[in-house]
């Protein structure tokens, strides 16, 4: 308030101090904001129609960034999933203990790279030896191509998945389907049997172990959904188009006439968003006739946002799966890891606090 003096005519003033305003970056956060306000204009074509944005119903989310929910049958935290990686090098050592260390301190679960080197030689057992290291309380899924379980059917030997599944202390294993990379790679493996076939087969000899299903690169349509969803596995992970490519990586090791005939191959496949739609559509036609309730939405998944949406769009128990963003930050330092998880899972919460999914 303004006091005024008769005598010598001075205002003064007289300062309420029982609220103190402690912001000591203000006149530099002001600089900032003039300094970058034309820089920060967004062209109306660029905004994500996905979400209503409600920015009146939620407070900021709390720095508590678990939130525990049950995924294949164990306890998790955040709605993440390391989709496989690879092995067999002094890398791929370090990458999966990473990965599996950031898992850990985060509470999401982990699929395995390929673990086919490991079914009659340990050379490499120590690269695929995380369960240590996740601990005993997260999804881990070893790894195997249908080609390789088509020979061990053949040849007798479905022992050697128990073998491997024991020995890692893994809780299933995950069937990669690949087609389209075994048909491209130099050293591709080709199917006697159609992939279906081999799945029912495994399921009837090794009934006592789960199953995830998988694809690597190109996704699955309708038809392979739908056969899926009525088979007792665990989850079908999309491996959608979108993300990395398989069959585009073969070609790039293969020759260039291969390269320019088999080039839009690459190109063909369905989006985790098409399949996240499809499955919805197949769920609800299939009814009771679903034993498969879980989905791991993988392919293209480039940053939360993205899984926050599909994960929220799915009908079914669903988490986002990464592969080259993971691999891209595990290759560094693990502080460069658990600092890109941690914001991963920081922006989740703000999602869920201030965005709703159309």
């Amino acid at each position: 308030m303004l006091l005024h003096s008769n005598e010598h005519q001075k205002d003064t003033v007289v300062r309420d101090t029982s609220f103190e305003d402690d912001d000591s970056t203000s006149v530099s956060r002001k600089k900032d904001h003039i300094e970058l306000a034309f820089q920060s204009q967004i062209d109306g074509n660029n905004l994500d129609k996905r979400f209503y944005y409600e920015p009146l119903l939620s407070g900021h989310p709390s720095s508590e960034l678990r939130k525990d929910f049950q995924f294949l049958g164990k306890t998790v935290s955040a709605p993440l999933w390391v989709s496989s990686m690879t092995g067999g090098t002094a890398l791929a050592r370090k990458i999966n203990h990473s990965l599996a260390r950031v898992a850990n301190e985060f509470g999401f679960g982990m699929g395995l790279g390929s673990c086919r080197s490991l079914l009659t030689d340990r050379t490499y057992f120590d690269d695929f030896n995380i369960r240590p290291i996740i601990g005993d309380d997260l999804p881990l899924y070893a790894n195997l191509g249908i080609a390789q379980i088509e020979q061990l059917i053949e040849n007798n030997q479905l022992h050697l998945i128990s073998n491997l599944l024991d020995s890692l202390q893994a809780d299933g294993l995950i069937i990669h389907v690949n087609p389209m990379q075994e048909w491209l790679q130099p050293e591709g493996d080709h199917f006697a049997k159609p992939p279906i076939e081999t799945i029912y087969t495994i399921l009837d000899k090794l009934p006592q172990h789960k199953y995830i299903v998988k694809e690597v690169g190109q996704g699955m349509g309708r038809e392979s959904l739908k056969t899926l969803f009525q088979l007792p596995i665990e989850a079908v992970d999309f491996a959608a188009n979108g993300g990395t490519n398989f069959a585009k990586l073969e070609l790039l090791r293969s020759t260039a006439m291969r390269k320019q005939i088999y080039a839009a191959l690459a190109n063909v496949g369905h989006s985790a968003t098409e399949m996240t739609l499809m499955t919805n559509e197949i769920i609800e036609e299939l009814g009771n006739k679903a034993k498969c309730q879980t989905v791991i939405i993988s392919g293209g998944v480039k940053n939360f946002l993205d899984g926050y949406y599909l994960i929220n769009k799915s009908k079914l128990n669903a988490v986002y799966g990464q592969a080259s963003s993971f691999l891209k930050h595990a290759r560094g330092s693990y502080e460069d890891l658990y600092n890109y998880v941690k914001a991963q899972i920081e922006g989740l919460r703000v999602a869920e606090c201030f965005l709703k999914v159309r």
